[in-house]
């Protein structure tokens, strides 16, 4: 759950996926806007073009590139392909009319493929001789052609009734669901359809033939790539074009909602064999039972961890052939464990764990082309910065920026390409050179999408603190200052709540959660790293576990009353706290422990009554960790006590505070009764309350008119209680 803010790239890239086969009749691109004065506003930040996907051609000449633009007017985006050199020289948009298209990959330096309503189709490098290479009636979701280019995998959804059964074929429209177990909602959909790779062959022209395909989950209920967030990384063709490897949680139901446990698998294109690379083939794997505690079922990391039953997934191949890579947790049941970049040598079969010394995880790399060397993204310390790692386990750090890097690939020999943001700048794309003989690493920035917008605006300030806790550690605190900050004066002030609950706050920029828009609305923004999140060590990041209401909600007090203790530019009289998802949880508990520091509070889509959550929530297994126990076992354990006594609707009875709760009824993760219970019970108490529901939205916000709607209320309901 950790997931649940992902505040940036996978909302972006869910939007662009949802809208694939949508065909619009207006043509939506670039959106221009001339603001009156120099504050972000709602209608600046949707303005804004959004990078995504990106390819460089094999040769490392040319960057394909998809690019979303958003209309607030026709609520709706359009995804759009883009060309240029690989210096970011010659861009020229290849997408021209309303249609969207995406999912660029290179077929050879000349020809690109893409996603055209739902089939696969090709195009030169300026956007000329399109052709359609597939005819599957727009049931075309993702694809990857194999490297010899004779071959492609193609995903298609095919009907899945084991959990809910099939509408009765003389009942067509009878809107009822016959549920059989758990898993009959994931995210924000009921799941009456799952995922299948198939692979097809191609002929000479690239064109994809139908006759051929091949399901390589031939008569298995289990869905490729996992939802809801999985798309192509988690499949990989072998260099000589022979095998795929494909990330698969080979479960259904109750198991599968109460296991974390993917593996890889390795599957034989000539014999439509597959192999297990995770765990042997006479690997026993031990049983989860829901409403146990996590203690009582030995869930530890193992000390061996050739056999590691959390998760597996997005296998990469190295340039030679040899090895296989891809990330790995080492516990079942646990989201949030220390993703680790595992090596699996095809010859010999040893695993290797490659970045053991790099106590934070692993969250995208590549291969070098010597195939001795791996480049990855990291967070510590709230920045996700470039780091490499050799087949040896040693470890280096590349870059070192107060931003992020979100993702990365090769781009010819020795040169990587990635996106990077930060508080202050939306993606971009970035070429890095790791060694250059003269200057060491060089960084350069290759696109300026939103150019036009950020040059109209002031630009907030980002300061960095380390602020002591009251267990006598250091917690590094952000604090983000207004455009034209004036220190002779006093601010209103946010504390941010971070989501996860172990998601880091490090340097991400988000089209709702974004720091750019609140600063220049005149707030000061604390936002700190408080306990359960990753980038300072294991320790750190677990401690938050079956703690929820302890040390972490201490690391918030701290955080505000370091800021209104220490930064005179701070007004305690003019305080508000913020958050989504367990941010919004955290709103819910401090509303009712705050000691009056706070005027005012905002959760969206938080959890309000813990012992409903642990039913109510699609993925039973994040519930079991968390909270240690099921609420309804009379011998709970310590832990799962303290859980439940402290869930926030217990302490309504101290609530004093004016609230704003937001939430989104397809949100299947912490369903919208947690939120329309918490604004119930305030206005019950007589408390000032509002209550932002929106009927078609998931955990997170994506259509444009609902975001406006959302920026709107939050600074309304701001404004109303902190610039008074």
């Amino acid at each position: 759950m950790k997931k649940l803010l992902a505040i940036g790239a996978a909302a972006l890239l869910l939007t662009a996926c949802g809208q694939q086969k949508e065909n619009s009749e207006v043509n939506i691109q670039k959106q221009t806007i001339q603001l009156e004065g120099d504050q972000m506003t709602p209608e600046a930040l949707w303005a804004m073009s959004r990078i995504s996907g990106y390819q460089a051609s094999p040769d490392g000449q040319h960057i394909v590139f998809q690019m979303g633009y958003y209309s607030v007017e026709e609520n709706k985006s359009h995804q759009v392909l883009w060309m240029m050199n690989a210096d970011g020289s010659e861009q020229r948009q290849l997408t021209t009319d309303a249609d969207n298209e995406t999912d660029a990959q290179w077929l050879d330096n000349e020809t690109v493929a893409f996603l055209r309503g739902g089939e696969v189709w090709q195009m030169n490098l300026d956007g000329s001789a399109r052709k359609q290479l597939s005819e599957t009636e727009g049931k075309v979701e993702g694809f990857l052609f194999s490297p010899d280019r004779q071959k492609v995998i193609v995903l298609q959804s095919i009907p899945f009734n084991d959990i809910i059964k099939a509408r009765p074929a003389d009942l067509p429209k009878s809107t009822g669901r016959v549920v059989t177990d758990v898993m009959y909602r994931h995210w924000d959909h009921y799941v009456e359809s799952i995922q299948h790779p198939f692979v097809a062959e191609v002929n000479s022209e690239y064109s994809i033939l139908n006759s051929q395909l091949t399901d390589i989950l031939e008569g298995e209920p289990y869905e490729c790539p996992m939802e809801p967030f999985g798309g192509m990384e988690q499949l990989a063709w072998s260099t000589d074009s022979k095998q795929i490897a494909y990330t698969c949680r080979k479960k259904t139901g109750l198991q599968y909602s109460i296991s974390t446990d993917s593996d890889i698998f390795l599957y034989d294109v000539e014999k439509k064999e597959t192999t297990n690379l995770c765990k042997p083939a006479d690997y026993q794997e031990p049983a989860i039972e829901p409403s146990k505690t996590m203690s009582q079922q030995a869930v530890n990391a193992p000390e061996n961890l050739q056999n590691l039953p959390g998760y597996d997934q997005n296998p990469k191949f190295s340039p030679d052939g040899r090895y296989l890579a891809w990330t790995s947790m080492a516990r079942n049941g646990y989201e949030a464990d220390r993703l680790r970049l595992c090596c699996y040598d095809l010859q010999t079969g040893e695993k290797r764990f490659l970045t053991e010394s790099f106590d934070s995880n692993v969250d995208d790399y590549c291969w070098a082309p010597d195939s001795r060397t791996l480049y990855y993204v990291g967070v510590w310390h709230a920045t996700e910065n470039l780091y490499s790692t050799n087949l040896e386990g040693e470890v280096k750090q590349i870059t070192n920026y107060q931003a992020d890097f979100g993702s990365l690939q090769m781009l010819g020999d020795k040169q990587i390409l990635a996106e990077k943001h930060s508080y202050t700048e939306p993606a971009d794309l970035y070429v890095v050179t790791p060694d250059d003989p003269n200057n060491g690493v060089v960084i350069a920035q290759i696109t300026e999408v939103n150019k036009d917008i950020l040059d109209q605006l002031g630009k907030p300030s980002v300061e960095q603190y380390w602020v002591p806790t009251t267990d006598g550690k250091q917690m590094l605190t952000w604090v983000i200052l207004p455009p034209h900050f004036d220190k002779t004066k006093t601010y209103p002030t946010l504390l941010f709540c971070e989501g996860g609950p172990q998601s880091p706050v490090s340097q991400f920029w988000s089209y709702r959660w974004n720091f750019f828009i609140m600063a220049s609305h005149g707030y000061v923004i604390v936002a700190p790293n408080r306990r359960g999140l990753p980038g300072f060590g294991q320790e750190w990041l677990e401690q938050i576990s079956g703690d929820w209401t302890g040390q972490c909600m201490q690391d918030y007090l701290s955080a505000i009353d370091f800021a209104c203790d220490e930064l005179p530019y701070v007004d305690r009289d003019r305080l508000g706290a913020v958050g989504a998802s367990f941010g919004g949880f955290s709103v819910y508990y401090l509303a009712g422990h705050h000691d009056g520091r706070f005027k005012c509070f905002i959760a969206h889509d938080g959890a309000f009554n813990l012992e409903a959550m642990y039913t109510e929530t699609e993925e039973n297994w994040f519930s079991n960790w968390e909270y240690d126990d099921a609420f309804w076992n009379k011998d709970q354990t310590t832990r799962a006590k303290k859980t439940y006594d402290n869930s926030p609707h217990r302490f309504v009875d101290q609530w004093d505070t004016p609230i704003l709760c937001i939430h989104g009824e397809k949100d299947y993760r912490i369903n919208a009764t947690q939120g329309m219970s918490a604004f119930n019970a305030a206005r019950m108490r007589g408390i000032e309350a509002e209550l932002l529901i929106f009927p078609d939205e998931n955990h997170w916000v994506l259509k444009p008119q609902n975001g406006i709607l959302w920026q709107r209320t939050y600074f309304e309901w701001l404004d109303r209680w902190l610039k008074k």
